[in-house]
């Protein structure tokens, strides 16, 4: 049965996740991150589509892209992520495949959940216990919000401009949004990311599936959560 287009939405923010084959390493060493960045940068800049936040794990990588064109996501993982797994296998004298299947993801309702989105990718060092605080990891788009550094990579987005009227402004309020609890956000993001559906209030969610003409929710997992409607 062929695979059912991925929920893309010109203008709307998409959580992305792309892990290794049987959780192996994608980067051995900063040289590969540094090409990695490289090819997602020129095709983000082929295909018109914007960086809003990265991380980039051992095994795995997190992006909040945006585009005004269908499909350009799309395009631009498939053609940086084919190109940096031949490059990868010629560097380090192996063949076959790297990436576990197609790349995961998720639109995002700005209003409510964008800034909810970066954290989460932001903070994912932390979490796998590689930092204390998340700007002591350096592949990342945490030093641009904080207003460590100015990375050409990425576009901040409109929700995190309104954060202060100055950069300086916007970086203190960041920084301390970071230090606030991901509280029941953690769960639904991942659960949204792994179903790949929109995350969003009902609102939200409506107008995305109006417009695709297809069930955006979450579905129920177990009998249990079919049997009484919750999910977890």
């Amino acid at each position: 049965m062929p695979r059912r287009p991925r929920l893309e939405l010109p203008g709307i923010p998409m959580h992305v996740t792309q892990r290794g084959v049987n959780r192996c390493a994608t980067f051995l060493d900063d040289a590969d991150r540094h090409h990695y960045r490289r090819l997602l940068r020129n095709a983000c800049r082929a295909h018109g589509v914007q960086v809003h936040a990265f991380v980039l794990m051992d095994n795995h990588v997190h992006l909040l892209l945006s585009s005004s064109a269908p499909g350009a996501v799309s395009k631009v993982m498939r053609g940086s992520g084919q190109a940096y797994v031949q490059a990868f296998n010629a560097r380090h004298g192996r063949i076959g495949t790297l990436w576990q299947g197609r790349f995961k993801s998720c639109l995002v309702d700005s209003e409510r959940y964008l800034l909810a989105v970066l954290r989460y990718i932001e903070l994912n060092p932390v979490r796998a216990g590689m930092v204390a605080l998340p700007e002591d990891y350096h592949w990342s788009s945490v030093h641009t919000h904080l207003g460590i550094a100015c990375d050409p990579l990425l576009t901040r987005h409109a929700i995190y401009m309104r954060l202060g009227s100055d950069p300086a402004s916007r970086a203190s309020a960041y920084r301390a949004w970071l230090r606030e609890p991901l509280d029941d956000a953690l769960a639904s993001i991942r659960r949204h990311l792994a179903q790949e559906r929109v995350l969003g209030d009902q609102r939200f969610q409506a107008m995305v599936e109006k417009a695709l003409n297809r069930p955006v929710a979450c579905r129920p997992r177990g009998r249990h959560a079919i049997a009484t409607g919750k999910t977890d």
